[in-house]
């Protein structure tokens, strides 16, 4: 890793790219009693809100002090952050790690973050999946059963064809078993038989996220269109 520290925060940023987040280096961010400048703002949507993450990069030769760690407390107090991760790679000062316990504040390495970020960030979206998952459950219900048929949400008794109500219960089972931790999770044999486009099994929770969430992205754009064409017919 380069010792430059620009390109420190630059690949720092690059990093939380990399999970899908927005990663703004250099930032201005409003504070309630004043504006702050950030190494690496990071944010993701979440739950229809917005994670915040405030990043300071330290690539230094020496230790970083309690004093730092203050100081990104207090920013992250001020501006409403979810949590703040102050990275060096040369560690921390014992007072610098008691000033970060029990608190948000997350002192770590870019090296250690990239083998810890990760699964943080894929079990938020996790969530936020389940609760687009039960939305879908209660939209997909919430239409008639003619309406389901003509509309593509589910074929008509004898027939083959989509079926949303499995894909709902297939995606809630997955992410549950996902919630528990235990990999590999396999898919059972009616599933694997019911959707040939899915892996048989899934390693991590990045490649169970892959894999479902165009699943109930496909759902979900079926049943807004249904709900269009549904509402135009009534006016």
């Amino acid at each position: 890793m380069t010792q430059d520290w620009r390109n420190y925060q630059d690949e720092a940023a690059e990093f939380f790219r990399s999970l899908g987040m927005t990663a703004q280096v250099d930032a201005t961010v409003q504070g309630v009693r004043t504006s702050h400048d950030v190494d690496v703002l990071a944010t993701l949507p979440y739950a229809g809100l917005e994670i915040r993450w405030v990043v300071e990069c330290k690539q230094w030769q020496t230790r970083v002090t309690k004093l730092h760690v203050l100081a990104l407390r207090e920013i992250v107090s001020d501006i409403g952050a979810d949590r703040g991760v102050l990275l060096a790679e040369a560690g921390f000062q014992a007072g610098a790690r008691e000033a970060a316990t029990l608190t948000n504040i997350q002192l770590t390495s870019l090296a250690a973050m990239r083998l810890t970020a990760e699964t943080q960030v894929y079990s938020m979206r996790l969530v936020e999946l389940y609760d687009r998952v039960q939305a879908c459950r209660e939209r997909y219900w919430a239409i008639d059963k003619h309406d389901r048929i003509d509309h593509g949400l589910r074929p008509d008794v004898a027939a083959t064809g989509y079926m949303g109500d499995l894909v709902i219960s297939l995606a809630d089972d997955l992410l549950k078993r996902a919630f528990r931790g235990i990999y590999p999770i396999v898919l059972d044999d009616f599933d694997v038989v019911a959707y040939p486009s899915l892996p048989r099994s899934f390693a991590t929770v990045q490649a169970l996220y892959a894999a479902v969430e165009p699943v109930v992205s496909e759902l979900e754009g079926k049943l807004t269109s249904a709900e269009s064409a549904l509402q135009n017919h009534e006016e």
